[in-house]
């Protein structure tokens, strides 16, 4: 009996695990919105969270970007040593344009969009701290999902970025570049 309960457990952990490894639906260019941008509120104290073990069949937490928004993007200015100012995500993670998007509809989609996530939102983006929120604006996606848009640009991250302040997709195939705070790439 306890063979059967196990057996089963780990089945459906199996299924949560290859259900969230899935691919996307396959995004095409869809008409741009503006929605204003909000001011980030004030820092508040962290809340303490009590530590829990996982299930010895749990895969390890990654440090890529989910790409499933359960409330509104935030985007940051962090500094980074060889690059500058540089936009970022709520965590750290580096965000990047892509040239070939000449308007705020994303042109990236199928094994692109694998490869350079979009910064998605639920809600409008939230302007932290050193970014211009009237930059901030959405461009609604194929499966209707919103991606974050800064000075007209829609943003993704690399999936070969790995922890916040990665820069690993800067300048590849000379159309990914950072984005300065100004809005533009950053083509060092």
């Amino acid at each position: 009996m306890k063979t059967s309960h196990l057996l089963v457990t780990l089945l459906a952990a199996f299924a949560v695990l290859a259900a969230a490894c899935a691919p996307q639906a396959t995004p095409t260019q869809a008409p741009a919105t503006q929605p204003p941008a909000t001011q980030a509120p004030p820092a508040q104290a962290a809340t303490q969270v009590p530590a829990t073990t996982a299930p010895a069949t749990a895969a390890p937490a990654s440090p890529t970007p989910v790409n499933t928004p359960t409330g509104p993007a935030t985007v940051n200015v962090t500094s980074n040593s060889k690059l500058g100012s540089i936009l970022t995500d709520a965590n750290g993670m580096t965000l990047y344009v892509f040239l070939n998007d000449t308007s705020a509809a994303s042109t990236c989609s199928g094994a692109c969009i694998g490869i350079w996530p979009a910064l998605l939102t639920n809600g409008n983006p939230v302007a932290g701290s050193g970014v211009d929120g009237t930059k901030l604006g959405t461009t609604a996606r194929a499966d209707g999902s919103m991606q974050v848009t800064y000075n007209g640009h829609p943003l993704y991250y690399y999936s070969k970025d790995a922890a916040a302040g990665d820069t690993n997709g800067q300048g590849i195939k000379s159309v990914w570049y950072v984005v300065s705070p100004a809005g533009d790439a950053i083509k060092q």
